[in-house]
Parts: structure tokens; sequence; C-alpha cells
């Protein structure tokens, strides 16, 4: 699988301040990857060193398997780490324009890529009338002006209304499945399970967990359950070695699985034991789940 990007602990201080302490990881060609943290861990300013506007204290880090400089290598990289910043009485054609003459793009990019953010029918139109979220769309599109093999992303949906929240999801998904690789940060645990393949959790500048998403969130799951015979049940599922622990509050019993086990096996087990649920539920733990696990003892 070909490296886009390999990060190796990479440190940077701010006097006193230790904002990214020894980090490393590996980003590959063709997924979309998600830097997870509150604010304050890290994450803008480890996108700041890969982009050369940070200097770094130690540590290092290489584009394209160091095949090429650092200069070089991001021309193959769209990158939005601020505010849209265009000027505002200026259409969107036109402010592309300048983006292409700046970054040596042919002008015929512009409508294809306005059409890709779905923006083309309000190219003509000034970016001052343009809501927060058509801004971020149309700073979208022109990072994507290069045809870059890596975009990467600083909270992109951060001030966004529900609406718009959703359409750069979107956006990003779509881009993604045309094969360009993601790099995004975010400190929402909703934004990365939705939108990401794999996932960096950092917290104070060090890295929690690095992987995949769905293997971060591999545990087998729960059941929700209550029955008459709520002791007999209670007593079978302590001392079964399917179950990693069970938890009780009132009438409803939670049993978190040690191995693999669909709600029909479950309650076909239970029939044969003459323990009748009145309720049954499976449930996966989510993604915040797993990250409050992450940070509880950190």
């Amino acid at each position: 699988m070909e490296t886009i990007l390999t990060i190796t602990n990479l440190t940077k201080k701010f006097g006193y301040l230790t904002a990214v302490k020894d980090l490393s990881f590996t980003i590959h060609k063709g997924n979309v990857y998600g830097i997870l943290g509150p604010n304050g861990s890290g994450k803008s300013t480890t996108l700041g060193i890969v982009l050369n506007v940070v200097n770094k204290t130690s540590g290092d880090f290489s584009w394209f398997e160091g095949q090429t400089t650092t200069h070089d290598a991001l021309k193959k990289v769209g990158a939005i780490i601020e505010n849209p910043n265009f000027y505002p009485y200026m259409t969107a054609y036109e402010n592309l324009k300048l983006v292409c003459k700046i970054k040596g793009v042919d002008y015929s990019k512009i409508d294809e890529k306005l059409e890709i953010v779905g923006l083309l029918d309000r190219k003509n139109s000034k970016f001052n009338n343009f809501s927060l979220g058509m801004k971020q769309r149309l700073a979208i599109a022109s990072a994507l002006l290069n045809d870059p093999e890596i975009l990467i992303l600083d909270e992109p949906t951060n001030g966004l209304d529900p609406q718009g929240i959703h359409q750069i999801r979107s956006l990003i998904k779509q881009i993604a499945s045309e094969g360009t690789t993601i790099l995004l940060a975010s400190h929402l645990l909703d934004e990365v399970e939705k939108v990401c393949s794999h996932v960096v959790v950092l917290r104070k500048g060090e890295k929690l967990y690095s992987g995949r998403v769905d293997e971060m969130i591999s545990s087998h799951g729960f059941f929700e359950l209550k029955s008459i015979q709520h002791d007999t049940l209670l007593s079978y599922l302590q001392n079964n070695p399917d179950f990693l622990s069970v938890k009780v509050e009132g009438e409803l019993i939670t049993a978190f699985l040690n191995q693999p086990m669909d709600a029909s096996t479950f309650n076909t087990l239970m029939f044969e034991k003459d323990i009748t649920l009145s309720h049954l539920v499976k449930r996966k733990e989510s993604l915040e789940e797993q990250f409050l696990k992450l940070t509880d003892n950190n």
C-alpha cells in the first residue's frame, strides 16, 4: 500500500508547553484519516508542522516515502487549515481564477471543481453573499484545483448549521470515494465515526490510539435484557465465559459479550434454558464510549 505521509517521533514545544509529544503514525493512500482530540490536544499543530507552517522541535516527517522534498510534495497536497479567505466582492469564479494563477493551474479546472462541491450554479455570485457552509465548500473547491493526492482539513464543519455539516460530510465521503486520501482534524467523535476509516486519538499532544475506526469499536457489543426470572438469568450470565461483565440497573441487565453472538442465537439459548426474556436488544459500543475508555486513565 502506497504511503502518503509518515510521522516519526514528532515533538513540538512552545516554551514550557509541549503541544505534540513523540507522535508517530502513517497515512496510506486511499483512506480517510481523522486526528481526533479535544481542543488543545495538538491536532492543528501537527497539521501545521507537516504543511511547513510550524517548525518542529524534534522528530521527523516525510511525504510520499521520502522520495521528494517537502516543498515539491506540498504541490500534491490540498489544505484548508484556517477560515476560508477569499476576496468578498469578487465572485466564486474570480476568486478561484486567482488561486489558479498562484498554483499554476489551468482555468478549465474551475467549473469541474465547483460542480464537485455543488456551487457551479453560484459561480458568478459574490463571496460575501455565500453562507458559511457555501464558503467552506468553495474553500474545498480551491484546495482541489491542483488535483491533490491528499486533502487536509482542519475542523471542516466548525461553526456550520446541521444542514451545512451534512453537506460537508457528504462531500468529504464523495471526494474520498473518487480516490483522494483525506486527513481531517476534528474534536467531534460523531464526525470521525461517520466519515473516517482510520483515526489517531490525541490527548495533550500524546497518541492514545492509532488504527481503523471499526477496530477501535471492535468490542463484540452487549445485550440489554429483562426477564421475570431475573435472578436465574443473572446467575447464568455471571457464570458464563461468553460474557465479559454484567451490569444491573433495577430490572435491566446489561451483559457485555466476550465473543461474537447475535440476538437470535442468545434468544434460542435462553429458550432452551427455560428463561423467558421480556426484553432483548443487541447494541454495539459507540466510538464515544471507546474514546472515554481510552482517555479515562490519562
